[in-house]
């Protein structure tokens, strides 16, 4: 150690040291984060200590991460250890804040993607739809599980309805709106007949009879967001016919999507509606 060493560093000397600006050595003092050694009180000259460029180091290497202030700090106040933990959890709110990022922008490219291509021209169809038992299961999804979701569900009911009497129809049942950022609950429902017993997270409820409007997509138009198409298709006939949604907008699915061809229908985009109120 020399001389000068001894008698502590300039904030120059502590600057090329440490790899951090003057600047940056007077925010990180005025924020608590590295006071100097000493500040003589009639020049006002600050000297930094040798020993605490191992602490500037790792200020400089958090602060190249983006780091705030306040985080570097609370890394810093503890020992090693604890640091390390403090660390990884930050690191890991950053990683899940890309990957949602990365998301937001697949679903844009996407949507800029699908904007370009021709417009279906969807017919929307009134039905009046019976009463049905069904059993389902609730479950929260972001668009990114949708997907596996509604099949993981469909076929734990089908596998809970063993000795009742189904068809290749099954529902899934909006009760929010599901996007790439944001989680929502959907119902995906199986109707049935004969007997059945309620397992689990799996319910039986009867569907009451209802008047819809819907749309039919066939299986190459089923993904998103082109399948917003027949959604925008049924609110403007809602719209058109002065009609007001009477329950949750649903897809009704009509068949196996490995037993079809890609131009035939395989999902009736459909919403229950009332007559709006005088």
């Amino acid at each position: 150690m020399t001389v000068r060493d001894l008698r502590g560093l300039t904030t120059g000397e502590f600057g090329r040291r440490s790899g951090l600006s003057v600047k940056a050595l007077r925010l990180y003092d005025l924020s608590g984060l590295l006071p100097p050694a000493e500040v003589d009180p009639v020049s006002g000259y600050r000297r930094y200590a040798v020993a605490q460029l191992d602490r500037a180091r790792r200020i400089s290497l958090l602060r190249r991460l983006d780091m705030p202030l306040a985080v570097v700090a609370e890394v810093l106040g503890g020992s090693d250890a604890e640091a390390v933990v403090r660390l990884d959890r930050w690191w890991a709110a950053q990683e899940q804040s890309t990957a949602a990022k990365r998301l937001s922008v697949g679903w844009l490219r996407v949507q800029l993607a699908a904007a370009a291509q021709p417009a279906v021209p969807y017919e929307v169809r009134r039905r009046e739809v019976p009463a049905a038992k069904v059993a389902s299961i609730r479950r929260e999804t972001d668009q990114s599980g949708l997907v596996d979701t509604i099949r993981e569900l469909q076929w734990r009911v089908r596998d809970q309805l063993a000795g009742a009497t189904v068809t290749g129809e099954h529902w899934v049942i909006y009760h929010g709106f599901v996007t790439p950022e944001s989680e929502a609950t959907i119902e995906v429902c199986v109707p049935f007949t004969g007997p059945a017993e309620p397992v689990d997270s799996m319910v039986i409820r009867r569907e009451p009879a209802h008047t819809e409007l819907f749309a039919t997509v066939v299986r190459d138009d089923c993904f998103y967001p082109r399948i917003m198409q027949a959604y925008d298709a049924v609110t403007r006939q809602v719209d058109a016919e002065g009609l007001v949604p009477d329950a949750p907008v649903r897809e009704v699915y009509l068949a196996r999507w490995d037993a079809i061809a890609g131009s035939d229908p395989f999902v009736d985009v459909a919403q229950p509606v009332g007559e709006r109120p005088t």
